[in-house]
């Protein structure tokens, strides 16, 4: 089966081909940058963005990989969660091929798709395993038995971990998103700051608005080294990651830990999880960010009986793993 996966939760428009015979997967994904001026995301012009290019990519993605719109079987989106104008976007351009192809859609869960991809990236990888999420939006450990088969085990109860990430980037001058540009930033700097660690051992809950506020207090009162900043910043969340994971895995019983989602792509995080846990899968890098592949992958997990029954647009902004 040939299958194109959409996906237009937030800011990134991406597109996929899955060729499900011959395991081969191929993306394209074009990250909107308008918004680094307004320091977020604006709803309103990335709606806009993705109806720009939706087509523009897909047709590049066809070219590369010489194929026709009619040999796909079966169109993949992101159905939620995501901004409301953003998966209208998405799910609007899929329903319309799938109609205009007679070729049944499906949607997907997008935070879901984030982990199931690392099955893709690490062949060896089966279910179950405890699933560590962790982007600009989410922090979340899930206990995940199969494909549709996800039991939340904790969550954060305040600021995501990407979040506190680049909120302190901001304190620090940087440009939206700031995350990316504190790691890197970070690399020349030495864990020096003591930092608090929200709720470290208090089951499997996160918090990182304190972090956050502690790290703000440093950079107004003190004559800092931003660098070094940086780098405690890293080191504290990875240990607080860590620890939560590894008592999600002991009170689960399974021993097979997946990180997916943005801030998968931090190297401090990745180097300390993989130092600490022995089976610990991440997806590729490509994959960690919002992208393409992850929903045409996990659109291969479901059979015809799943598909949409009709070509209505329906979409779940806020979509939780039980239902």
């Amino acid at each position: 089966m040939i299958i194109l996966g959409i996906e237009t939760s937030c800011d990134d428009t991406g597109l996929a081909i899955y060729d499900t015979q011959a395991q081969k997967l191929d993306s394209l994904r074009y990250s909107q940058v308008i918004h680094s001026k307004y320091g977020g995301i604006i709803p309103e012009y990335a709606s806009r963005d993705h109806s720009k290019k939706c087509i523009q990519i897909m047709k590049q993605l066809f070219h590369q990989n010489n194929i026709s719109l009619n040999e796909i079987e079966l169109f993949a989106y992101t159905k939620g969660p995501g901004l409301l104008g953003s998966l209208l976007v998405g799910t609007t351009f899929s329903k319309s091929l799938a109609f205009s192809c007679a070729k049944p859609a499906i949607g997907i869960n997008h935070l879901k798709a984030h982990l199931l991809v690392a099955m893709n990236d690490n062949k060896d990888l089966k279910f179950p395993f405890v699933g560590l999420l962790i982007s600009g939006g989410h922090t979340l450990l899930l206990h995940v038995k199969g494909h549709d088969d996800f039991t939340l085990l904790g969550g954060t109860q305040d600021d995501a971990v990407g979040e506190c990430f680049d909120k302190t980037a901001k304190l620090l001058g940087f440009e939206y998103p700031g995350g990316p540009k504190l790691s890197k930033l970070a690399k020349d700097g030495k864990p020096t700051y003591k930092l608090p660690k929200p709720m470290l051992h208090d089951g499997l809950n996160f918090s990182f608005s304190g972090l956050k506020t502690a790290a703000k207090n440093i950079i107004q009162n003190e004559e800092i080294v931003a660098a070094n900043l940086c780098a405690s910043l890293e080191e504290t969340i990875s240990e607080i990651l860590l620890k939560k994971a590894q008592k999600a895995m002991m009170q689960v019983n399974c021993y097979n830990l997946v990180v997916a989602g943005g801030v998968a792509a931090n190297d401090t995080i990745r180097k300390t999880l993989t130092s600490n846990v022995e089976n610990v899968y991440f997806p590729i890098l490509e994959h960690c960010t919002d992208n393409g592949a992850m929903i045409a992958f996990t659109g291969s997990f479901y059979n015809k009986e799943d598909y949409d029954k009709n070509h209505l647009i329906s979409v779940k902004p806020r979509w939780p793993f039980t239902n």
